[in-house]
C-alpha cells in the first residue's frame, strides 16, 4: 500500500517537475504564436485578393489613377511572389521575415497612394463601387494591423517563455527552442499616406 502510494507521489511529482520546465508550456506558446502568424498571412491575402476587382473600377478612371493603379498592382505581384511568402517554419529567420515585410509595407504604401487620388478627385469618390472598394480595403488594412499586433504578443510570450527559468530548461534541452521574429510593420512614417500633386499643370 505505502509503495503503491509512493509510487503514485513520484508520478505527480514528476509530472509536475517536467510542466514545470516548460515541457508543456513551450510548445503551447510556440502553436499559439504560428496560430497568429496564420491570420496575418490571411489578411494579407485577403488585401491581395480584392485588388482584381479594384482593378476593373480604377482603369476607367483618369490618366493618374492608372499610374497609381499600376503602381498598385506592382507592389501586390512583388508581395505576392512565391519566393517572398513565409511559411511558419521561417518565423525564427530575421532575413526572411525582413524581406516579407518590405513586400508588405510596399504594397500597402502604394494602396495608401491610391487612397489619396480617391481623396483628390471628387468624380472618383462619386462611383459607387470604387468606394465600396476602398472602405473594404481600409476594412482590411485594420484587420492586418490588429493581426500583426496579436503575433507580435504571442512571439513576445513565446521569446519570454523559452528565456526564462524554469521554462527555459525545456526549451533549450528538449524542444532546442529559437527565438521567433517580431513582424515590424512599417518603416516609421509609413503609415501616413503621402500627398500627390495630381494637378494638372
Amino acid at each position: 500500500m505505502f509503495k503503491r502510494l509512493s509510487t503514485t507521489f513520484t508520478v505527480v511529482v514528476g509530472s509536475l517537475a517536467l510542466a514545470a520546465c516548460g515541457i508543456n508550456s513551450v510548445p503551447t506558446a510556440e502553436e499559439n504564436a504560428r496560430a497568429k502568424w496564420a491570420d496575418v498571412e490571411a489578411a494579407f491575402q485577403e488585401r491581395a485578393n480584392l485588388l482584381g476587382n479594384l482593378q476593373e473600377i480604377a482603369m476607367a478612371g483618369s490618366e493618374e489613377e492608372r499610374e497609381t493603379l499600376q503602381g498598385v498592382i506592382e507592389a501586390r505581384a512583388s508581395a505576392t511572389r512565391p519566393e517572398i511568402q513565409l511559411d511558419s517554419e521561417d518565423l525564427n529567420d530575421p532575413e526572411a521575415m525582413a524581406q516579407y515585410q518590405q513586400a508588405q509595407n510596399t504594397f500597402g504604401g502604394a494602396l495608401s497612394r491610391l487612397m489619396v487620388v480617391q481623396e483628390q478627385y471628387p468624380q472618383l469618390q462619386s462611383q459607387e463601387n470604387f468606394g465600396r472598394m476602398m472602405v473594404q480595403v481600409e476594412g482590411i488594412e485594420n484587420r492586418i494591423r490588429v493581426s500583426i499586433r496579436d503575433y507580435n504578443e504571442a512571439v513576445r510570450q513565446y521569446n519570454t517563455t523559452i528565456r526564462t527559468f524554469p521554462d527555459t530548461i525545456g526549451a533549450n534541452i528538449i524542444h532546442g527552442a529559437e527565438p521567433m521574429v517580431m513582424y515590424e510593420a512599417a518603416t516609421e512614417g509609413a503609415e501616413v499616406a503621402e500627398e500627390l500633386d495630381m494637378r494638372s499643370e
